[in-house]
């Protein structure tokens, strides 16, 4: 039977006291998290890439706190450090040289990476490749950016669950779904960033998802989003309601066909991320997808001190 995982982009938020946090100080905000969802997305050691001889990678002592604070069937997603996904470095003015990252698909850092996730390894869900747009002055082609690919695949430990997700919307082809599905990765939907609508992205290349598929609902302008909360993500902004309509009969469509959803929200998507999960679990209630127990245990009341 296909499996649901809905959670959020990241948890460390102290505007969802209320929501899904108490008012309790000091706070295990993963542990508290972890009562209500049953996967979250760890985007923060995404962020590693600060020079030519200096990268971050997750610390043996965080991942041991985040291990205890959730239970044996709790499930991460995990964003591969940036440090490897980077064709160049990130640019202050676009007017300035593109400096090549010598991390990009290095098969010796990466090795490192799992070595420093390797206790996580029987929670883990899809290990996400997360690419920026690609023009053609950092990767001139598909057809080369999965030439590189391939050759990286090649060198890397296939034995944990890949994803990928990429920021260019003319590379969603069928030789891209079909690399996908011949290299066994996951394929990764991103509603957002300017990129076409997942559905039509779905209804157009179904038959290449299979296995597991991650959604990633990320919404629209940042910036303008950012303005209406003020840093506060505890209500709805900008409801999507018909997008959740269609993305809700999309994975009861995925679900009936065998394969396995996890589905990662963002603050930025329609304001907060636990309360867009809300809506997106009342839309697959009245499909019949979910069983009551199965919603997320989100209160409508703010919970007890």
């Amino acid at each position: 039977m296909a499996e649901l995982r809905i959670g959020t982009c990241s948890w460390k938020y102290d505007s969802w006291r209320g929501l899904i946090y108490s008012s309790r100080k000091p706070i295990n905000y993963l542990q508290e998290y972890a009562r209500h969802f049953n996967t979250v997305e760890i985007d923060q050691w995404f962020w590693s890439l600060f020079g030519t001889d200096k990268v971050s990678l997750p610390r043996p002592a965080v991942v041991a706190e985040y291990l205890a604070s959730v239970p044996a069937d709790f499930k991460f997603t995990i964003k591969i450090p940036n440090s490897i996904t980077l064709t160049h470095f990130y640019r202050k003015q676009k007017s300035e040289p593109l400096q090549p990252n010598p991390y990009f698909f290095s098969p010796k850092l990466f090795a490192q990476f799992l070595q420093r996730i390797a206790p996580m390894k029987p929670q883990l869900g899809p290990l996400m490749f997360q690419f920026e747009y690609l023009n053609k002055q950092k990767m001139p082609s598909l057809a080369e950016f999965l030439r590189r690919m391939e050759a990286f695949l090649g060198q890397i430990d296939r034995s944990y669950p890949y994803a990928v997700e990429i920021r260019n919307p003319n590379y969603l082809k069928q030789e891209y779904f079909q690399f996908l599905k011949d290299q066994g990765l996951r394929v990764v939907l991103m509603q957002g960033y300017y990129m076409p609508s997942i559905v039509d992205i779905y209804r157009k290349f179904s038959q290449w998802l299979e296995g597991t598929v991650v959604i990633r609902l990320h919404g629209g302008d940042r910036q303008e989003i950012e303005e209406k909360s003020g840093g506060h993500w505890n209500q709805i902004y900008e409801p999507r309601d018909v997008e959740l309509e269609e993305v809700a009969r999309m994975i009861d469509e995925l679900l009936a066909r065998g394969v396995h959803v996890y589905v990662n929200v963002n603050n930025h998507y329609e304001g907060s991320a636990p309360l867009t999960i809300r809506r997106l679990a009342e839309r697959l209630k009245q499909l019949g997808t979910l069983e009551r127990s199965d919603v997320p245990a989100l209160p409508e009341l703010k919970l007890d001190d």
